[in-house]
């Protein structure tokens, strides 16, 4: 009887266009796309929950469209996720043992090189500047002598380590034009060697740009950090407010800066979509359809949160992005 419940249901799937392939009962079944499909459709179909592909589409970075996918390429479907096998049909190696629960997928992580910058958002303040440059140079870098405002009455010790940023525009919100900060962009780092009541003189470590007196000094943070893709908490609406480099178009590896951060639930790992409205063409705007779908054109990762805004890496576009883009989490 069971080789037969099998059988039927084998010629079924067939019926509907599937090619399957059976083997093993904890086995996953083999999926292979077929003309036309779609993520969101696949996942609806097999998980029945469409919206489970974003995390598909955005653990692939095979995949660009998230619409369309090519026939030929295959699927591993399990009872609660899809996964995609690799161009060479094999089926990728099981990852060592971890204290995760079986049938957990290793998240995707991104490396980024701490040369994002921030928004230095209203109510924050630099903990001291430089104030002064060996024999006054107008530029220094690696290994040259500088000297900071911020002394002994601060708690500096001989040997801290502070990282160097420079101060750029205000950043105002596209859409109700609030200023929500000054982008800052990061210089190098240095280290105190000598203290005074008020001031120090300090060793530049390392330098990525030019650097000159007035540069903000910060806590010193570590350059290079890996960040794996954290599941959300809540469901969240923001914009992108500024980039990194000022463009206007932004695309993969463009950094861009968001209006929401810690306070409004957000956290490093996050992923958000870049969506915008469908708007009907306007022969049809007297029709009585409502709201359209959304289009998905991207999706950025944070990597650093402020308490209102955020830093995040543009890890997929299908089309270019540009600042004032909606994003959204959905959890």
């Amino acid at each position: 009887m069971k080789l037969t419940v099998r059988a039927l249901l084998f010629l079924l799937l067939l019926t509907a266009g599937y090619t399957v392939a059976w083997a093993q009962d904890e086995e996953p079944t083999i999926y292979v796309i077929q003309k036309g499909d779609t993520l969101w459709g696949l996942s609806d179909k097999f998980l029945k929950d469409p919206h489970y592909w974003p995390p598909l589409w955005a653990k692939n970075p095979s995949i660009g469209n998230p619409h369309f996918i090519f026939p030929g390429q295959k699927l591993r479907i399990f009872a609660d996720r899809i996964e995609i096998v690799d161009e060479k049909g094999a089926v990728p190696p099981v990852p060592a043992p971890s204290p995760e629960p079986e049938g957990v997928v290793p998240e995707r992580v991104f490396t980024v090189t701490g040369g994002e910058g921030f928004l230095l958002e209203g109510n924050a303040r630099p903990v001291g500047h430089i104030i002064s440059t060996f024999q006054n140079r107008q530029i220094v870098g690696e290994d040259d002598i500088v000297y900071a405002d911020i002394g002994k009455v601060q708690g500096v010790k001989t040997g801290d380590r502070f990282s160097i940023f420079k101060e750029m525009e205000a950043v105002s919100h596209p859409v109700n034009h609030v200023i929500l900060g000054h982008r800052v962009i990061p210089l190098g780092s240095l280290q105190i060697s000598e203290l005074e009541e008020k001031s120090s003189k300090a060793l530049i470590t390392k330098s990525y740009l030019e650097i000159g007196a007035g540069a903000y000094l910060m806590p010193y943070r570590e350059r290079k950090k890996i960040v794996s893709l954290k599941a959300p908490a809540k469901d969240l609406n923001g914009y992108i407010v500024e980039t990194q480099t000022g463009n206007k178009a932004i695309a993969t590896g463009d950094v861009v800066f968001l209006d929401m951060g810690k306070g409004n639930g957000l956290e490093p790992g996050n992923m958000l979509y870049v969506v915008r409205d469908v708007v009907p063409d306007q022969k049809f705007l007297s029709l009585p359809i409502g709201k359209l779908p959304i289009d998905v054109v991207g999706a950025v990762v944070v990597v650093e949160t402020g308490e209102t805004t955020s830093t995040a890496l543009v890890v997929k576009s299908i089309d270019t992005i540009y600042r004032g883009d909606r994003v959204e989490m959905r959890k």
